[in-house]
């Protein structure tokens, strides 16, 4: 039988970079494929290939064993090749019957008809697994439904080949689950799944085979029974990563940040951040755990000086900080803030790498004499903290947009610790980086933490809240609605808090 997939000898190149160099890519038909790689691996431009976003230089492509030119998207699904990204591209006004059909209308007498469209999006509902109302506007829909409608969007334009681009990025312990059980009843239905991940435990647990990448190359092929996290792990970096993070018993001391009813209200007067209240001591991690887009940009950016609250009190290394206390102040006072938008709100992207490493501290004591700014002497320890951690670059005069995300992540890091903050906000410490920077950031962040310094962590990863931090609160719907730690509770009780199943007060475990 012919592979659903084959991509032979694929080569890709870009102004000085080899994206994939002669790669040989097999899927077959009713299998969970993982596809699994550090940042710059080249799996996502290979994906992008076999969808007709971006054209080989060299190499075939054979869809269910006939040669396929896929020169564009709508190329790609004329071979019945979905594709469901990253970040949805639905239209939150329309209805999910709407949205499923739009590309491939439903038409009567030459106009669109809603009800028939109603009528399919129920029938493949049914058919799938993938039970929605196909009247209720996606703006309505939480994040995991909204996953369902790109899902029957795709399916709806006849993909039996699909790919998913880090699908559970945003979404619950319990959507997460849900999710698998979609993607085997479509796999039992004959469909090819081509899943894009980085996360090693939901590779095990949803795939048939795993290829592993590392520069532009396949470096590993396997039946998934047959593999283990640490031997995909090792694939992908090229060396023994250690998996496990070991952390000291915590030994508190002071409250160092506080929050005592912060209110925020947006420029519409929407209530986006509604009475938070919590502390932040020495020595701890304290986790902030929620599906996004529930009060955590808002509440990081409160803190950071970014934004105002309109009630109550936020209390910095014992003294109040008022609205019109700057930035740069909170600074001053012991905060530090690694953003979590590295690209617009971390980094000047134009600016040096040196420029860049300088900011926040350019006030200080580090890098002036007076009036003037000692760039040999901030030359010297930029470069110093670059090789600490690992940030790979020839020349820090380089504008910052020429390091790759996990080393512009990495520098980051390096700024914030450098400038020695009593507290840090680390917002998305680890988004969108490979396993061996992720395991680097949080080496250094526990290294903070058993320093006697706080941290504040806020991330998407609830396997990453888990793992680093000493207490777990979970905020729905700009509210705390649950706290404990990562002993008392599992993924599946901190997931039911996140969706706002149990948010009727909040509770301790």
């Amino acid at each position: 039988m012919a592979a659903a997939v084959e991509m032979r000898n694929i080569t890709k190149k870009f102004p000085g970079v080899t994206a994939n160099q002669n790669v040989n890519f097999r899927a077959e038909w009713g299998q969970i494929h993982g596809l699994i790689g550090e940042n710059g691996a080249g799996k996502t431009t290979l994906m992008k290939i076999l969808y007709g976003m971006e054209q080989p230089d060299e190499g075939e492509i054979f869809i269910d064993g006939t040669p396929a030119v896929l020169s564009s998207p709508k190329e790609a699904i004329k071979r019945n090749i979905g594709m469901v990204h990253q970040h949805f591209t639905l239209v939150p006004s329309l209805t999910v019957a709407e949205n499923i059909t739009m590309a491939k209308p439903t038409l009567r007498n030459g106009l669109i008809d809603l009800k028939k469209a109603a009528e399919i999006v129920f029938e493949m509902g049914e058919r799938f697994g993938l039970k929605l109302d196909p009247y209720v506007p996606v703006k309505q829909l939480p994040v995991g439904l909204q996953q369902r409608v790109e899902i029957l969007k795709a399916l709806y334009l006849g993909a039996d080949i699909l790919i998913m681009d880090e699908p559970t990025a945003v979404l619950t312990p319990q959507e997460i689950t849900q999710l698998f059980v979609t993607l085997k009843s479509l796999k039992e239905q004959g469909k090819t799944i081509i899943l894009i991940t980085h996360k090693l435990k939901e590779l095990m647990n949803a795939t048939d085979v795993i290829t592993v990448m590392r520069s532009g190359q396949i470096v590993g092929h396997m039946e998934t029974r047959n593999s283990s996290e640490e031997e995909i792990a090792r694939m992908m970096v090229g060396k023994d990563v250690q998996l496990r993070i070991d952390k000291k018993m915590p030994a508190f001391g002071k409250e160092v940040l506080t929050l005592k009813g912060i209110t925020h209200y947006d420029k519409r007067g929407v209530k986006i951040l509604d009475g938070i209240t919590f502390s932040v001591r020495e020595g701890e991690i304290v986790g902030i755990a929620g599906v996004q887009g529930n009060g955590q940009t808002e509440l990081i950016e409160v803190i950071a000086g970014l934004k105002e609250f309109q009630g109550g009190e936020l209390i910095l290394n014992g003294r109040s900080v008022s609205n019109s206390t700057s930035p740069m102040q909170r600074r001053h006072m012991g905060l530090g803030h690694v953003a979590e938008d590295r690209q617009t709100m971390g980094a000047a992207l134009d600016a040096s790498i040196l420029e860049n490493f300088m900011m926040g501290g350019h006030h200080g004591q580090w890098y002036r004499r007076g009036m003037f700014l000692r760039y040999k002497r901030a030359e010297e320890i930029a470069w110093e903290q670059i090789r600490h951690f690992d940030v790979r670059t020839s020349d820090i005069r380089l504008p910052a947009r020429s390091l790759s995300g996990g080393n512009l992540q990495k520098l980051i890091i390096a700024r914030e610790m450098f400038l020695n903050p009593l507290v840090l906000i680390a917002a998305q410490p680890t988004r969108g980086v490979d396993i061996g920077a992720s395991q680097f950031i949080h080496r250094k962040l526990i290294e903070m933490r058993d320093e006697g310094k706080a941290v504040l962590l806020i991330s998407n990863e609830l396997s990453e809240i888990m793992s680093l931090s000493d207490r777990v609160l979970v905020i729905y719907n700009g509210s705390i609605v649950g706290e404990t730690t990562p002993e008392k509770s599992t993924e599946e009780e901190i997931g039911l808090w996140m969706a706002g199943i149990r948010s009727a007060s909040r509770r301790t475990l």
